[in-house]
């Protein structure tokens, strides 16, 4: 399928000065996507949760285009309140591949303001609420100027393919509670072009569970996410981890369904430790995991041995971990999080969180 639609243009004399304002959410991917192809499309399908309280907010302000300059858009993007130009040659790509979807974007100049409730490039999925709120302003803009995506549903699919443009990940944040992108069997109307809704397929207990950041280090990683897709284009184990993650994605929508905790947390911890391995059997091979996520692993291991409590963790692809359980386990378990594993965390940085009812204008 494809977006583009050169009939999107303004009238230049009517454009007037506004801006839209969006907060998206960052999502933990239970199921992960790692190895891509094609543009930004996945190797395999994956399953995540949407978060509530890890999140980016972006504002667009925009006006008519003053200049016509070399540049296909014309922006400035501020980062909490500061130029950061070492964004921008990510933000310049992204528009060039959504131009032809948004090519009102060519008539405007535009202005971005973001700021995160979290550490960026640390691990947290920062691209994914980032690129999901910037592609949620854009499809407000087109709205508000066209009038084309009035329905609800239409608006969010065009919001996930977009966002999939500028960072995979982040097409599966435009949806509440959890999310499914990639093409597969198991579910009808899955896509690899954007991201479908996953809240009616889970049971009540995996409605509100939670999600606790363990801020082991908010330093930017040495090797971004990026990177870490290329390395699967050779990797020995790369067609093996491909059809692992199908079959577990199997298992993970019965658990879901089902309302089995167990299954679910061991599926967790399995895809977020073979992660892991991929990275550090790459060539080059890179560990992102620091001591106190080893540490925090072990002491979650024992808890659970000594309590049977339904405490599990998953990792995204930096060194923070996040610890899954659900909302009735939380007087038992919060205090063994505060008591042992906050104290691991970087100046006892941790962030509670728990699924989300997703994106939001303001």
């Amino acid at each position: 399928m494809t977006y583009e639609n050169p009939k999107l243009v303004l009238t230049s004399s009517e454009i007037e000065e506004g801006e839209v304002h969006w907060r998206s959410p960052s999502n933990i991917a239970i199921v992960k996507y790692w190895g891509k192809h094609g543009n930004q499309l996945p190797k395999n399908p994956s399953l995540s949760f949407t978060l509530q309280n890890a999140f980016t907010e972006t504002l667009i302000r925009y006006r008519a285009r003053k200049e016509q300059g070399t540049e296909a858009v014309s922006f400035q993007f501020f980062f909490e309140q500061k130029p950061r130009p070492e964004f921008e040659p990510k933000l310049r790509s992204f528009f060039e591949h959504v131009l032809p979807i948004f090519p009102f974007l060519g008539q405007l100049d535009i202005e971005i303001h973001s700021a995160n409730s979290f550490p960026h490039s640390a691990g947290i999925a920062s691209s994914a609420s980032a690129m999901s709120a910037l592609a949620l302003c854009l499809c407000s803009m087109e709205d508000l100027f066209f009038g084309s995506l009035q329905e609800d549903e239409a608006f969010d699919r065009k919001a996930s393919y977009a966002a999939r443009l500028g960072s995979g990940s982040a097409c599966r944040s435009i949806y509440p509670k959890a999310a499914l992108w990639g093409k597969t069997g198991l579910i009808d109307g899955s896509s690899d072009e954007y991201a479908i809704p996953m809240a009616e397929q889970l049971h009540p207990v995996f409605q509100d569970f939670h999600d606790d950041i363990m801020l082991v280090s908010s330093k930017r990683k040495e090797t971004s996410s990026t990177a870490g897709h290329q390395t699967m284009n050779e990797h020995p184990f790369a067609e093996r981890r491909y059809e692992h993650a199908k079959k577990q994605l199997h298992f993970l929508i019965e658990a879901l369904r089902q309302g089995d905790v167990e299954t679910f947390g061991k599926i967790a911890e399995a895809e977020a430790l073979e992660l892991h391995a991929l990275m550090m059997s790459a060539n080059p091979p890179y560990l992102l995991m620091q001591p106190n996520t080893l540490s925090m692993i072990d002491k979650v291991w024992a808890f659970r041995r000594e309590t049977k409590l339904p405490l599990y963790f998953s990792l995204d692809a930096g060194p923070n971990l996040h610890l899954l359980y659900p909302e009735e386990e939380m007087h038992a378990i919060r205090p063994f999080i505060e008591s042992e594993l906050v104290p691991l965390c970087e100046d006892g940085q941790w962030l509670a969180d728990w699924q989300g009812e997703g994106p939001e204008e303001i």
